[in-house]
Protein backbone atom coordinates (compact mmCIF):
# COMPACT_ATOMS: atom_id res chain seq x y z
CA UNK A 1 0.00 0.00 0.00
CA UNK A 2 1.40 3.41 -0.95
CA UNK A 3 1.38 6.37 1.43
CA UNK A 4 2.32 9.40 -0.62
CA UNK A 5 1.28 12.71 -2.15
CA UNK A 6 -0.75 10.63 -4.61
CA UNK A 7 -2.83 8.96 -1.88
CA UNK A 8 -3.07 12.11 0.21
CA UNK A 9 -5.87 13.64 -1.88
CA UNK A 10 -8.05 10.59 -1.32
CA UNK A 11 -7.28 10.70 2.41
CA UNK A 12 -8.28 14.37 2.66
CA UNK A 13 -11.44 13.70 0.64
CA UNK A 14 -12.41 10.95 3.06
CA UNK A 15 -11.71 13.20 6.05
CA UNK A 16 -14.10 15.73 4.51
CA UNK A 17 -16.88 13.30 3.71
CA UNK A 18 -16.87 10.48 6.27
CA UNK A 19 -17.64 10.71 9.98
CA UNK A 20 -14.81 9.38 12.09
CA UNK A 21 -15.00 7.60 15.39
CA UNK A 22 -11.87 9.40 16.58
CA UNK A 23 -9.90 12.35 15.26
CA UNK A 24 -6.37 12.83 16.58
CA UNK A 25 -4.96 16.36 16.40
CA UNK A 26 -1.16 16.30 16.27
CA UNK A 27 1.22 13.97 14.45
CA UNK A 28 4.11 13.77 16.87
CA UNK A 29 4.91 10.62 18.81
CA UNK A 30 1.94 10.89 21.20
CA UNK A 31 -0.63 11.36 18.44
CA UNK A 32 1.00 8.68 16.31
CA UNK A 33 0.79 6.21 19.20
CA UNK A 34 -2.88 6.99 19.83
CA UNK A 35 -3.72 6.76 16.12
CA UNK A 36 -2.09 3.35 15.79
CA UNK A 37 -3.78 1.88 18.87
CA UNK A 38 -7.16 3.36 17.94
CA UNK A 39 -6.99 2.06 14.37
CA UNK A 40 -5.89 -1.38 15.56
CA UNK A 41 -8.86 -1.46 17.95
CA UNK A 42 -11.26 -1.06 15.04
CA UNK A 43 -12.12 2.61 15.46
CA UNK A 44 -12.41 4.65 12.29
CA UNK A 45 -9.51 6.96 13.03
CA UNK A 46 -8.11 10.08 11.43
CA UNK A 47 -5.04 12.11 12.32
CA UNK A 48 -4.09 15.59 11.15
CA UNK A 49 -0.74 17.30 11.60
CA UNK A 50 -0.08 20.89 10.52
CA UNK A 51 3.57 20.18 9.59
CA UNK A 52 5.39 17.04 8.55
CA UNK A 53 4.95 14.12 10.91
CA UNK A 54 7.40 14.55 13.83
CA UNK A 55 8.48 17.98 12.59
CA UNK A 56 8.00 19.51 16.03
CA UNK A 57 9.24 18.12 19.35
CA UNK A 58 9.34 14.49 18.26
CA UNK A 59 12.30 14.92 15.91
CA UNK A 60 14.22 17.18 18.29
CA UNK A 61 14.91 15.02 21.35
CA UNK A 62 18.26 13.80 22.69
CA UNK A 63 17.66 10.72 20.51
CA UNK A 64 17.92 8.31 23.41
CA UNK A 65 15.31 6.09 25.04
CA UNK A 66 16.76 7.31 28.30
CA UNK A 67 16.06 5.53 31.56
CA UNK A 68 16.11 8.73 33.60
CA UNK A 69 18.51 7.70 36.34
CA UNK A 70 18.65 11.40 37.28
CA UNK A 71 15.10 11.18 38.64
CA UNK A 72 16.32 8.96 41.48
CA UNK A 73 17.96 12.10 42.82
CA UNK A 74 14.56 13.54 43.75
CA UNK A 75 12.92 10.26 44.78
CA UNK A 76 10.95 9.97 41.53
CA UNK A 77 11.21 6.19 41.62
CA UNK A 78 7.93 5.89 39.78
CA UNK A 79 9.23 7.94 36.85
CA UNK A 80 12.28 5.69 36.55
CA UNK A 81 10.19 2.53 36.91
CA UNK A 82 7.83 3.72 34.18
CA UNK A 83 10.67 4.69 31.90
CA UNK A 84 12.96 1.68 32.14
CA UNK A 85 10.09 -0.81 31.94
CA UNK A 86 8.48 1.01 29.05
CA UNK A 87 11.81 1.22 27.25
CA UNK A 88 11.83 -2.57 26.96
CA UNK A 89 8.28 -2.49 25.58
CA UNK A 90 9.21 0.06 22.92
CA UNK A 91 12.19 -2.07 21.92
CA UNK A 92 9.78 -4.99 21.47
CA UNK A 93 7.32 -3.13 19.25
CA UNK A 94 9.95 -1.21 17.26
CA UNK A 95 12.98 -3.53 17.46
CA UNK A 96 14.82 -1.88 14.56
CA UNK A 97 14.88 1.54 16.24
CA UNK A 98 15.96 1.62 19.94
CA UNK A 99 19.29 -0.14 20.47
CA UNK A 100 21.08 -0.87 23.75
CA UNK A 101 24.20 1.24 24.24
CA UNK A 102 25.58 1.37 27.81
CA UNK A 103 26.05 4.82 29.32
CA UNK A 104 29.22 5.99 31.06
CA UNK A 105 28.60 8.25 34.08
CA UNK A 106 31.89 9.81 35.30
CA UNK A 107 31.94 10.82 38.96
CA UNK A 108 33.83 13.88 40.16
CA UNK A 109 34.73 15.04 43.65
CA UNK A 110 32.64 18.18 43.47
CA UNK A 111 30.04 19.52 45.94
CA UNK A 112 27.58 20.09 43.08
CA UNK A 113 27.88 16.54 41.68
CA UNK A 114 24.71 14.49 41.60
CA UNK A 115 26.34 11.23 42.69
CA UNK A 116 29.46 10.00 44.44
CA UNK A 117 30.91 6.51 43.90
CA UNK A 118 28.80 5.09 46.73
CA UNK A 119 25.50 6.62 45.76
CA UNK A 120 25.88 5.96 42.03
CA UNK A 121 26.22 2.23 42.71
CA UNK A 122 23.07 2.22 44.84
CA UNK A 123 21.23 4.22 42.17
CA UNK A 124 22.38 1.90 39.38
CA UNK A 125 21.45 -1.23 41.35
CA UNK A 126 17.97 0.17 41.93
CA UNK A 127 17.79 1.23 38.30
CA UNK A 128 18.70 -2.29 37.16
CA UNK A 129 16.14 -3.80 39.49
CA UNK A 130 13.41 -1.56 38.10
CA UNK A 131 14.54 -2.39 34.54
CA UNK A 132 14.72 -6.12 35.21
CA UNK A 133 18.32 -6.45 33.99
CA UNK A 134 20.01 -7.45 37.25
CA UNK A 135 22.27 -10.42 36.58
CA UNK A 136 22.19 -10.02 32.80
CA UNK A 137 24.83 -8.86 30.32
CA UNK A 138 23.42 -5.36 30.76
CA UNK A 139 23.88 -5.20 34.55
CA UNK A 140 25.66 -2.08 35.81
CA UNK A 141 29.20 -1.91 37.12
CA UNK A 142 31.68 0.68 38.32
CA UNK A 143 35.15 1.37 36.99
CA UNK A 144 38.15 3.12 38.51
CA UNK A 145 39.54 6.50 37.60
CA UNK A 146 42.29 4.84 35.58
CA UNK A 147 39.80 2.72 33.64
CA UNK A 148 37.69 5.79 32.86
CA UNK A 149 40.70 7.58 31.39
CA UNK A 150 41.62 4.51 29.36
CA UNK A 151 38.17 4.65 27.77
CA UNK A 152 38.03 8.40 27.42
CA UNK A 153 41.54 9.85 27.71
CA UNK A 154 40.28 13.33 26.84
CA UNK A 155 38.01 13.54 29.89
CA UNK A 156 39.05 15.96 32.59
CA UNK A 157 41.18 14.00 35.05
CA UNK A 158 41.23 16.53 37.90
CA UNK A 159 39.07 15.30 40.80
CA UNK A 160 37.82 12.34 38.72
CA UNK A 161 36.94 9.47 41.08
CA UNK A 162 35.70 6.78 38.70
CA UNK A 163 32.49 6.06 36.85
CA UNK A 164 29.36 4.00 36.72
CA UNK A 165 28.27 2.13 33.59
CA UNK A 166 24.61 1.25 33.12
CA UNK A 167 22.18 0.29 30.38
CA UNK A 168 20.71 2.93 28.11
CA UNK A 169 19.34 2.96 24.57
CA UNK A 170 19.98 5.10 21.53
CA UNK A 171 16.92 6.05 19.48
CA UNK A 172 15.82 7.53 16.17
CA UNK A 173 12.96 9.72 17.30
CA UNK A 174 11.58 10.84 13.93
CA UNK A 175 11.62 7.32 12.52
CA UNK A 176 9.76 6.00 15.54
CA UNK A 177 6.99 8.47 14.70
CA UNK A 178 6.80 7.69 10.99
CA UNK A 179 6.77 3.94 11.62
CA UNK A 180 3.77 4.35 13.95
CA UNK A 181 2.05 6.55 11.35
CA UNK A 182 2.75 4.09 8.52
CA UNK A 183 1.36 1.18 10.53
CA UNK A 184 -1.79 3.14 11.35
CA UNK A 185 -2.18 3.96 7.66
CA UNK A 186 -1.65 0.32 6.73
CA UNK A 187 -4.41 -0.69 9.14
CA UNK A 188 -6.84 1.77 7.56
CA UNK A 189 -6.32 5.00 9.48
CA UNK A 190 -6.56 8.32 7.64
CA UNK A 191 -3.23 10.04 8.29
CA UNK A 192 -2.75 13.55 6.84
CA UNK A 193 0.18 15.91 7.26
CA UNK A 194 0.04 19.64 6.46
CA UNK A 195 -3.56 19.88 7.62
CA UNK A 196 -4.08 22.49 10.33
CA UNK A 197 -6.98 22.64 12.76
CA UNK A 198 -8.33 26.20 12.78
CA UNK A 199 -11.53 25.73 14.80
CA UNK A 200 -13.77 23.20 16.50
CA UNK A 201 -17.33 22.04 15.84
CA UNK A 202 -20.09 21.30 18.35
CA UNK A 203 -23.46 19.60 18.12
CA UNK A 204 -26.73 21.11 19.35
CA UNK A 205 -25.92 20.01 22.90
CA UNK A 206 -22.56 21.78 22.91
CA UNK A 207 -20.54 18.59 22.60
CA UNK A 208 -17.49 18.62 20.34
CA UNK A 209 -18.16 16.64 17.16
CA UNK A 210 -15.35 17.63 14.84
CA UNK A 211 -13.03 20.42 13.72
CA UNK A 212 -12.57 23.03 11.07
CA UNK A 213 -9.38 22.29 9.16
CA UNK A 214 -7.24 23.88 6.48
CA UNK A 215 -5.21 21.96 3.92
CA UNK A 216 -1.97 23.93 3.93
CA UNK A 217 -0.97 22.54 0.53
CA UNK A 218 -4.11 23.80 -1.24
CA UNK A 219 -5.41 26.49 1.20
CA UNK A 220 -8.81 24.76 1.16
CA UNK A 221 -10.81 24.86 4.39
CA UNK A 222 -13.19 22.05 5.29
CA UNK A 223 -14.86 20.31 8.21
CA UNK A 224 -13.96 16.94 9.72
CA UNK A 225 -16.73 15.24 11.69
CA UNK A 226 -15.84 12.84 14.50
CA UNK A 227 -17.61 11.27 17.47
CA UNK A 228 -14.57 12.06 19.60
CA UNK A 229 -11.59 14.35 19.28
CA UNK A 230 -8.26 14.08 21.12
CA UNK A 231 -5.71 16.87 21.37
CA UNK A 232 -2.15 15.50 21.30
CA UNK A 233 -0.34 18.61 20.10
CA UNK A 234 2.54 18.66 22.59
CA UNK A 235 3.78 22.22 23.15
CA UNK A 236 0.73 23.45 21.20
CA UNK A 237 -1.77 21.84 23.60
CA UNK A 238 -2.75 25.11 25.26
CA UNK A 239 -2.91 26.94 21.93
CA UNK A 240 -5.15 24.18 20.51
CA UNK A 241 -7.43 24.41 23.55
CA UNK A 242 -7.68 28.13 22.83
CA UNK A 243 -9.65 27.27 19.68
CA UNK A 244 -12.40 25.72 21.83
CA UNK A 245 -14.41 28.22 23.85
CA UNK A 246 -16.64 25.46 25.27
CA UNK A 247 -13.81 23.32 26.63
CA UNK A 248 -13.62 24.93 30.08
CA UNK A 249 -10.39 25.07 32.04
CA UNK A 250 -7.74 23.16 30.10
CA UNK A 251 -4.20 21.96 30.58
CA UNK A 252 -1.53 24.66 30.58
CA UNK A 253 1.79 23.75 29.00
CA UNK A 254 5.06 25.38 29.99
CA UNK A 255 7.40 24.79 27.06
CA UNK A 256 11.14 24.71 27.63
CA UNK A 257 13.76 24.71 24.90
CA UNK A 258 16.45 22.07 24.55
CA UNK A 259 19.43 22.46 22.23
CA UNK A 260 21.94 19.92 20.86
CA UNK A 261 25.14 20.57 18.90
CA UNK A 262 26.98 18.22 16.51
CA UNK A 263 30.73 18.10 15.82
CA UNK A 264 32.89 15.67 13.90
CA UNK A 265 34.21 12.78 15.96
CA UNK A 266 37.76 13.88 15.11
CA UNK A 267 37.11 16.96 17.26
CA UNK A 268 35.48 15.10 20.15
CA UNK A 269 35.72 11.33 20.24
CA UNK A 270 33.79 9.27 22.77
CA UNK A 271 33.44 5.47 22.62
CA UNK A 272 29.99 5.35 24.21
CA UNK A 273 27.24 7.71 25.41
CA UNK A 274 28.57 9.71 28.35
CA UNK A 275 26.53 11.58 30.92
CA UNK A 276 27.95 13.97 33.50
CA UNK A 277 27.21 16.95 35.70
CA UNK A 278 27.76 20.20 33.84
CA UNK A 279 30.55 21.09 36.26
CA UNK A 280 29.36 24.67 36.54
CA UNK A 281 27.25 24.26 39.67
CA UNK A 282 23.80 24.52 38.12
CA UNK A 283 22.63 21.01 38.99
CA UNK A 284 22.20 20.03 35.35
CA UNK A 285 23.64 17.09 33.46
CA UNK A 286 24.96 16.86 29.90
CA UNK A 287 24.83 14.03 27.38
CA UNK A 288 27.65 13.37 24.91
CA UNK A 289 26.68 10.78 22.31
CA UNK A 290 28.65 9.21 19.43
CA UNK A 291 26.62 8.70 16.24
CA UNK A 292 27.52 7.96 12.63
CA UNK A 293 31.11 9.27 12.96
CA UNK A 294 29.90 12.41 14.68
CA UNK A 295 29.50 13.40 18.33
CA UNK A 296 26.56 15.43 19.59
CA UNK A 297 26.02 16.94 23.01
CA UNK A 298 23.22 18.63 24.95
CA UNK A 299 20.99 19.69 26.32
CA UNK A 300 19.91 23.11 27.52
CA UNK A 301 16.68 23.69 29.42
CA UNK A 302 15.29 27.21 29.26
CA UNK A 303 11.76 28.58 29.36
CA UNK A 304 10.49 29.46 25.91
CA UNK A 305 7.99 32.04 24.71
CA UNK A 306 8.99 32.48 21.06
CA UNK A 307 7.73 30.94 17.82
CA UNK A 308 6.64 27.39 18.69
CA UNK A 309 6.89 26.31 15.08
CA UNK A 310 10.44 27.51 14.69
CA UNK A 311 12.61 27.42 17.84
CA UNK A 312 16.21 28.34 17.08
CA UNK A 313 19.60 27.86 18.66
CA UNK A 314 20.78 31.15 20.14
CA UNK A 315 24.26 32.33 21.04
CA UNK A 316 23.54 31.85 24.76
CA UNK A 317 22.67 28.19 24.12
CA UNK A 318 25.96 27.66 22.29
CA UNK A 319 27.95 29.46 24.97
CA UNK A 320 26.43 27.32 27.73
CA UNK A 321 27.07 23.99 26.00
CA UNK A 322 30.59 24.89 24.87
CA UNK A 323 31.47 26.00 28.41
CA UNK A 324 30.23 22.67 29.80
CA UNK A 325 31.84 20.50 27.13
CA UNK A 326 35.21 22.27 27.23
CA UNK A 327 35.20 22.03 31.01
CA UNK A 328 34.87 18.24 30.90
CA UNK A 329 37.07 17.82 27.79
CA UNK A 330 39.64 20.59 28.39
CA UNK A 331 41.91 19.64 25.47
CA UNK A 332 39.07 19.60 22.94
CA UNK A 333 38.75 23.39 22.76
CA UNK A 334 35.54 23.15 20.75
CA UNK A 335 34.41 26.45 19.22
CA UNK A 336 31.31 27.49 17.32
CA UNK A 337 33.22 26.96 14.08
CA UNK A 338 33.45 23.23 14.87
CA UNK A 339 29.67 22.89 14.99
CA UNK A 340 28.47 21.14 11.83
CA UNK A 341 24.80 20.81 12.76
CA UNK A 342 22.38 21.52 15.56
CA UNK A 343 18.77 21.23 16.57
CA UNK A 344 16.44 22.97 18.99
CA UNK A 345 13.20 21.52 20.30
CA UNK A 346 10.44 22.34 22.78
CA UNK A 347 9.48 20.06 25.65
CA UNK A 348 5.77 20.00 26.53
CA UNK A 349 6.18 20.23 30.29
CA UNK A 350 3.05 20.54 32.39
CA UNK A 351 2.82 23.91 34.10
CA UNK A 352 2.05 22.13 37.37
CA UNK A 353 5.69 21.06 37.56
CA UNK A 354 7.18 23.44 40.10
CA UNK A 355 10.44 23.60 38.18
CA UNK A 356 11.75 21.93 35.10
CA UNK A 357 12.91 18.51 36.20
CA UNK A 358 14.19 17.69 32.74
CA UNK A 359 17.74 16.47 33.16
CA UNK A 360 18.05 17.82 36.68
CA UNK A 361 16.69 21.34 37.06
CA UNK A 362 18.56 23.95 39.04
CA UNK A 363 16.44 23.37 42.13
CA UNK A 364 17.99 19.92 42.41
CA UNK A 365 21.52 21.17 42.78
CA UNK A 366 23.82 19.17 45.00
CA UNK A 367 24.88 15.69 45.95
CA UNK A 368 22.46 13.07 47.21
CA UNK A 369 23.14 12.27 50.85
CA UNK A 370 23.44 8.77 52.31
CA UNK A 371 20.33 9.43 54.37
CA UNK A 372 18.46 10.43 51.23
CA UNK A 373 19.40 7.17 49.57
CA UNK A 374 18.16 5.17 52.52
CA UNK A 375 14.82 6.95 52.08
CA UNK A 376 15.00 6.28 48.36
CA UNK A 377 15.42 2.56 48.88
CA UNK A 378 12.43 2.53 51.23
CA UNK A 379 10.41 4.44 48.64
CA UNK A 380 11.37 1.97 45.94
CA UNK A 381 10.43 -0.98 48.08
CA UNK A 382 6.97 0.47 48.62
CA UNK A 383 6.50 1.59 45.02
CA UNK A 384 3.73 -0.10 43.07
CA UNK A 385 4.04 -0.23 39.32
CA UNK A 386 1.28 1.50 37.40
CA UNK A 387 -1.02 -0.77 35.45
CA UNK A 388 -0.45 -0.71 31.70
CA UNK A 389 -3.68 1.18 31.10
CA UNK A 390 -2.73 4.15 33.25
CA UNK A 391 -1.13 7.24 31.82
CA UNK A 392 2.54 7.69 32.75
CA UNK A 393 3.77 10.12 35.37
CA UNK A 394 4.57 13.59 34.09
CA UNK A 395 1.65 13.45 31.68
CA UNK A 396 -1.98 14.49 31.88
CA UNK A 397 -5.23 13.08 30.45
CA UNK A 398 -8.26 15.34 30.76
CA UNK A 399 -11.75 15.62 29.27
CA UNK A 400 -13.05 19.15 28.74
CA UNK A 401 -16.59 20.35 29.44
CA UNK A 402 -17.51 19.73 25.80
CA UNK A 403 -15.86 16.32 25.58
CA UNK A 404 -12.55 17.32 23.99
CA UNK A 405 -9.89 14.90 25.27
CA UNK A 406 -6.43 16.31 25.90
CA UNK A 407 -3.35 14.11 26.35
CA UNK A 408 -0.30 16.17 27.23
CA UNK A 409 3.15 16.14 28.79
CA UNK A 410 5.14 12.95 29.10
CA UNK A 411 8.35 11.82 27.43
CA UNK A 412 9.02 10.07 24.14
CA UNK A 413 9.79 6.83 26.00
CA UNK A 414 6.29 6.84 27.51
CA UNK A 415 4.35 7.39 24.31
CA UNK A 416 2.91 3.86 24.06
CA UNK A 417 1.82 3.88 27.69
CA UNK A 418 0.26 7.34 27.38
CA UNK A 419 -1.67 6.18 24.31
CA UNK A 420 -2.85 3.05 26.12
CA UNK A 421 -4.15 5.20 28.99
CA UNK A 422 -6.00 7.41 26.52
CA UNK A 423 -7.48 4.38 24.79
CA UNK A 424 -8.81 3.00 28.08
CA UNK A 425 -10.67 6.29 28.56
CA UNK A 426 -11.87 6.33 24.94
CA UNK A 427 -13.26 2.79 25.22
CA UNK A 428 -15.10 3.78 28.39
CA UNK A 429 -16.56 6.91 26.76
CA UNK A 430 -17.70 5.04 23.65
CA UNK A 431 -19.58 2.59 25.84
CA UNK A 432 -21.18 5.32 27.96
CA UNK A 433 -22.04 7.76 25.20
CA UNK A 434 -22.67 5.57 22.16
CA UNK A 435 -23.20 2.10 23.65
CA UNK A 436 -20.35 0.96 21.42
CA UNK A 437 -17.93 -1.74 22.50
CA UNK A 438 -14.40 -0.97 21.34
CA UNK A 439 -12.01 -3.88 21.06
CA UNK A 440 -9.05 -3.76 23.44
CA UNK A 441 -5.70 -4.49 21.82
CA UNK A 442 -2.49 -5.45 23.60
CA UNK A 443 -0.44 -2.44 22.63
CA UNK A 444 2.66 -4.02 24.16
CA UNK A 445 2.62 -6.44 21.23
CA UNK A 446 1.41 -4.04 18.53
CA UNK A 447 4.50 -3.78 16.37
CA UNK A 448 5.06 -0.74 14.20
CA UNK A 449 5.88 -0.68 10.51
CA UNK A 450 9.38 -2.05 9.98
CA UNK A 451 9.29 -3.80 13.33
CA UNK A 452 7.59 -7.04 12.35
CA UNK A 453 10.25 -9.48 13.49
CA UNK A 454 11.47 -11.18 16.66
CA UNK A 455 12.76 -8.46 19.01
CA UNK A 456 14.97 -10.99 20.80
CA UNK A 457 16.91 -11.65 17.60
CA UNK A 458 17.65 -8.17 16.26
CA UNK A 459 21.29 -8.62 15.27
CA UNK A 460 20.69 -11.75 13.20
CA UNK A 461 17.61 -10.22 11.60
CA UNK A 462 19.55 -7.11 10.61
CA UNK A 463 22.24 -9.31 9.04
CA UNK A 464 19.53 -11.10 7.06
CA UNK A 465 18.12 -7.84 5.69
CA UNK A 466 21.63 -6.57 5.05
CA UNK A 467 22.31 -9.64 2.90
CA UNK A 468 19.15 -8.99 0.88
CA UNK A 469 20.49 -5.54 0.06
CA UNK A 470 23.99 -6.80 -0.66
CA UNK A 471 22.55 -9.36 -3.08
CA UNK A 472 21.36 -6.38 -5.15
CA UNK A 473 24.95 -5.20 -5.42
CA UNK A 474 24.94 -2.79 -2.51
CA UNK A 475 28.16 -2.33 -0.46
CA UNK A 476 28.02 -3.89 3.00
CA UNK A 477 28.00 -0.55 4.86
CA UNK A 478 25.17 0.86 2.74
CA UNK A 479 23.22 -2.37 3.09
CA UNK A 480 23.59 -2.34 6.88
CA UNK A 481 22.46 1.28 7.04
CA UNK A 482 19.40 0.45 4.96
CA UNK A 483 18.50 -2.56 7.12
CA UNK A 484 18.86 -0.64 10.36
CA UNK A 485 16.72 2.22 9.09
CA UNK A 486 13.88 0.27 7.53
CA UNK A 487 13.84 -3.04 9.45
CA UNK A 488 11.33 -5.50 8.06
CA UNK A 489 10.47 -3.03 5.28
CA UNK A 490 13.96 -3.45 3.81
CA UNK A 491 12.71 -5.94 1.24
CA UNK A 492 10.10 -3.39 0.11
CA UNK A 493 12.82 -0.76 -0.27
CA UNK A 494 15.01 -3.17 -2.23
CA UNK A 495 12.11 -4.08 -4.52
CA UNK A 496 12.41 -0.62 -6.10
CA UNK A 497 15.68 -1.82 -7.61
CA UNK A 498 13.61 -3.86 -10.08
CA UNK A 499 12.64 -0.60 -11.79
CA UNK A 500 15.16 1.99 -10.57
CA UNK A 501 18.91 2.31 -11.01
CA UNK A 502 21.25 4.46 -8.97
CA UNK A 503 20.54 8.07 -9.87
CA UNK A 504 23.43 10.20 -11.18
CA UNK A 505 25.48 11.37 -8.20
CA UNK A 506 23.69 9.08 -5.72
CA UNK A 507 24.35 5.58 -4.46
CA UNK A 508 21.84 2.81 -5.05
CA UNK A 509 20.97 2.93 -1.33
CA UNK A 510 20.29 6.68 -1.53
CA UNK A 511 18.16 6.26 -4.63
CA UNK A 512 16.06 3.38 -3.30
CA UNK A 513 15.60 5.11 0.07
CA UNK A 514 14.36 8.24 -1.64
CA UNK A 515 11.93 6.41 -3.92
CA UNK A 516 10.56 4.35 -1.03
CA UNK A 517 10.19 7.37 1.26
CA UNK A 518 8.39 9.43 -1.37
CA UNK A 519 6.05 6.59 -2.28
CA UNK A 520 5.48 4.98 1.11
CA UNK A 521 6.44 7.45 3.88
CA UNK A 522 4.58 10.62 2.85
CA UNK A 523 7.83 12.43 2.09
CA UNK A 524 6.72 15.65 0.40
CA UNK A 525 9.95 17.64 0.18
CA UNK A 526 13.71 17.35 0.48
CA UNK A 527 13.78 18.43 4.14
CA UNK A 528 11.32 15.68 5.08
CA UNK A 529 13.71 13.15 3.60
CA UNK A 530 17.12 14.56 4.46
CA UNK A 531 16.31 15.68 8.01
CA UNK A 532 13.55 13.38 9.35
CA UNK A 533 13.43 10.20 7.21
CA UNK A 534 17.24 10.09 7.19
CA UNK A 535 19.93 11.88 9.21
CA UNK A 536 21.80 13.53 6.35
CA UNK A 537 21.40 17.11 7.61
CA UNK A 538 22.43 16.28 11.17
CA UNK A 539 25.18 13.70 10.82
CA UNK A 540 26.35 13.66 7.19
CA UNK A 541 26.68 17.31 6.21
CA UNK A 542 29.86 16.94 4.12
CA UNK A 543 28.39 14.06 2.14
CA UNK A 544 25.10 15.92 1.77
CA UNK A 545 26.79 18.98 0.30
CA UNK A 546 28.41 16.77 -2.35
CA UNK A 547 25.12 15.03 -3.18
CA UNK A 548 22.67 17.88 -2.68
CA UNK A 549 22.12 18.70 -6.36
CA UNK A 550 21.72 15.01 -7.16
CA UNK A 551 19.05 14.64 -4.45
CA UNK A 552 17.26 17.71 -5.79
CA UNK A 553 17.32 16.39 -9.35
CA UNK A 554 16.08 12.91 -8.43
CA UNK A 555 13.30 14.13 -6.17
CA UNK A 556 12.21 16.64 -8.80
CA UNK A 557 11.97 13.76 -11.25
CA UNK A 558 9.95 11.57 -8.87
CA UNK A 559 7.63 14.40 -7.80
CA UNK A 560 7.38 15.81 -11.34
CA UNK A 561 8.30 19.31 -10.16
CA UNK A 562 8.55 22.18 -12.62
CA UNK A 563 11.52 24.56 -12.45
CA UNK A 564 9.75 26.92 -10.06
CA UNK A 565 8.83 24.11 -7.67
CA UNK A 566 12.35 22.71 -7.88
CA UNK A 567 13.85 26.10 -7.07
CA UNK A 568 11.54 26.54 -4.08
CA UNK A 569 12.43 23.09 -2.76
CA UNK A 570 16.14 23.82 -3.15
CA UNK A 571 15.78 27.13 -1.30
CA UNK A 572 13.95 25.41 1.56
CA UNK A 573 16.72 22.82 1.85
CA UNK A 574 19.49 25.43 1.70
CA UNK A 575 17.83 27.43 4.47
CA UNK A 576 17.48 24.31 6.63
CA UNK A 577 21.14 23.38 6.20
CA UNK A 578 22.28 26.94 6.92
CA UNK A 579 20.20 27.15 10.08
CA UNK A 580 21.28 23.73 11.30
CA UNK A 581 24.95 24.66 10.82
CA UNK A 582 24.38 27.96 12.70
CA UNK A 583 25.46 30.10 9.74
CA UNK A 584 23.58 33.03 11.30
CA UNK A 585 25.81 32.91 14.39
CA UNK A 586 29.16 32.30 12.70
Amino acid sequence: MTFSIKTRKNTVDRLKNEELDLLVIGGGITGAGVALQATASGLKTGLVEMQDFAEGTSSRSTKLVHGGIRYLKTFDVGVVADTVQERAVVQGIAPHIPRPFPMLLPIYDDPSSTFDMFSVKIAMDLYDRLAGVTGTQYANYTISREEVLQREPNLKSDKLLGAGVYLDYVNNDARLVIENIKEADELGGLMASHVKVVGVLHDDNGRINGVKAKDLLTDEEFEIKAKMVINTTGPWVTKTLGLDDKNGEGEVIRPTKGVHLVVDSSRLRVPQPTYFDSGIGDGRMIFVVPRENKTYFGTTDTDYTGDYKHPRVEQTDVDYLLKAINNRYPEAEITINDIEASWAGLRPLLSGNGSSDYNGGGSNTGKVSDESFENLIKTASAEKTLSPSQVSRGSSLKVGDDGLITLSGGKITDYRKMAAGAMELIRKLFKELFNKDVREVDSKKLQVSGGHFDPTNVDETMKFYQKIAMDKGMPAADAADLANRFGSNTSRVISYADDVEAAPGLTLADTLSLHYSVNEEMTLNLVDFLLRRTNYVLFHKDELMMKKDAFVDEMARIMEWNEEEKAAATKQLDETIAESSLAYLK
